[in-house]
């Protein structure tokens, strides 16, 4: 079978229908990897270095350093060799013109306070993303820009530093720009990368508005507010939030925003309270078909930047699964055996549930394993902390709920399980989305990760092959009876550069 064969796309056609002769309610052979073992395969392109070799940079590691701040541990972004769809939203625009790719920073005539907190920063040259969307998001009249590219592309340093490119630096305690996201950890995470790029921009000011950070009554006294589209909204109502000269909007994480019932109304109300917008800038690495319109109606006549569906994973991450056949028991079980793999760097673990990260992580704790939790239901000032003692190298395995699953940016993370595979909806459909950006957590600003999903019967076989069949990937299965192989196949990896490397071997 050759090398691009999709695994679970093939995998689904082979689990028994309701009218096979075999019961349908238990695998033919006691587990639903058994029946399609030799169906194996991988979709890399190139021969891996050996293993005990040194790790080479990749040209991106070279040139650019992660947008993210010092303390959160920028590293390098990946740069995916394909190239993004550029659509105009003015068919006059020439296209070949050089307004619409730079090869420099230095030719986007952005000033030399931001060049210099780039270059601080490691950057040297622009990541692909950068390249497309920084001309045209910078030039003027200002246009609105629907962003689509990968995780660790460089999607937030892009809109960072067009936000910085708009601003008057001579009212500094005026909201000038708003930048929404959909959790505090995102929000505050952004406010770094602001703080970092523009270290040596006089006169920035920056403040997050998320729950409890700002003193009831107390003026929003800053030229860009990065919050949470509940708090933002509220801060306007009170009038402690001046919206009259708010010129520039960005949403990050654009598609949950826009798609979310409460967040997209939120949005959408706290778009209508600006009174002076001209610029809006909406970023994802996932644009639904069903939130593409809604969409283009929230940033109308926008220049879009697209990626084909089956070149949103990103390369770098090596995609298993592991059959669980008994269910909870056995999920628990693969997770004390993996434990020492999860703790090389750090590592996310992702269930459906707040209750249930609470009593996985009790679990894990009592068997001796240090593990944290963090959902919704924790205070704010406690899910900061554990984030930071997460991002410190404190707590080295984190067991969350989606709240996490976008945009947090930490080096360290090296695995990402899912323990229960993303679904939505009441009648559990495939949550595919989702299930990129929680794999996105590892395997960013070039480098490697690994990311395991957990089945344990027909349906979460039959929803992880859906949204395998859906972005083109082949899934390695690893052996839960195999601690040690799977441990070897995990380090191999873990070690490894980003040429890649067959792992099947």
């Amino acid at each position: 079978m050759s090398e691009s064969t999709n695994l679970l796309g093939s995998l689904a056609d082979r689990i028994p229908k309701p009218t096979d002769s075999k019961p349908t309610d238990v695998p033919a052979t006691g587990s639903w990897a058994d029946e399609t073992a030799s169906l194996t395969t991988t979709t890399n392109t190139a021969p891996y270095p050996s293993v005990d070799g040194d790790v080479k940079d990749t040209p991106t590691e070279i040139s650019q350093a992660d947008g993210a701040t010092e303390a959160m541990e920028g590293s390098a972004l990946e740069d995916p060799e394909h190239e993004v769809k550029v659509t105009l939203a003015d068919l006059q625009h020439d296209i070949n013109s050089p307004l619409f790719s730079t090869q420099s920073f230095k030719e986007l005539n952005i000033s030399d306070h931001i060049l210099q907190g780039l270059y601080a920063m490691g950057y040297r040259k622009p990541s692909k993303i950068q390249q497309k969307s920084l001309p045209l998001m910078l030039s003027d009249p200002p246009r609105n820009m629907i962003a689509q590219s990968q995780s660790g592309t460089g999607k937030t340093a892009a809109f960072v530093i067009t936000i910085l490119s708009r601003m008057d630096f001579k009212r500094n305690t005026t909201p000038q720009a708003l930048v929404l996201a959909p959790s505090r950890e995102l929000a505050r995470q952004i406010e770094g990368v602001f703080q970092t790029i523009g270290r040596f921009v006089e006169g920035l000011t920056v403040v997050a508005a998320i729950p409890g950070s700002i003193q009831r009554g107390a003026p929003v006294q800053a030229m860009v507010i990065v919050g949470t589209p509940g708090t933002v909204m509220d801060l306007i109502k009170r009038r402690q939030l001046d919206t009259s000269i708010l010129k520039v909007m960005t949403l990050d994480e654009a598609d949950n925003m826009l798609d979310q019932q409460g967040l997209g109304e939120h949005c959408m109300r706290t778009k209508q309270m600006l009174p002076q917008l001209n610029q809006i800038l909406l970023f994802s690495a996932t644009f639904p078909d069903e939130v593409k319109a809604y969409a283009a109606q929230f940033a109308p006549n926008a220049n879009a930047i697209t990626l084909e569906r089956d070149r949103l994973t990103v390369s770098g991450i090596k995609q298993m699964y592991m059959d669980c056949i008994n269910g909870e028991a056995d999920k628990f079980q693969a997770i004390v055996d993996l434990y020492q793999c999860l703790t090389v760097g750090s590592s996310i673990i992702f269930v459906k549930t707040r209750s249930s990260a609470d009593r996985i992580a009790e679990a894990l704790n009592k068997a001796g394993h240090k593990v944290v939790a963090v959902h919704g239901a924790f205070e704010g000032a406690d899910r900061d902390r554990i984030l930071q003692e997460f991002r410190d190298g404190v707590a080295k395995v984190l067991i969350t709920t989606n709240v996490l699953a976008r945009g947090i940016d930490v080096q360290s993370v090296t695995m990402v399980i899912n323990y229960d595979i993303p679904t939505k909806g009441r009648n559990d459909e495939p949550d595919a989305e989702t299930y990129l950006h929680r794999i996105g957590r590892t395997g960013r600003f070039g480098r490697v990760g690994v990311s395991i999903s957990f089945v344990f019967d027909r349906k979460s076989f039959g929803i992880l092959s859906q949204i395998a069949e859906q972005y083109n990937i082949a899934l390695q299965p690893l052996n839960p009876t195999d601690i040690d192989g799977n441990e070897r196949i995990i380090q191999r990896i873990i070690k490894s550069s980003r040429a890649g490397v067959n792992l099947t071997n």
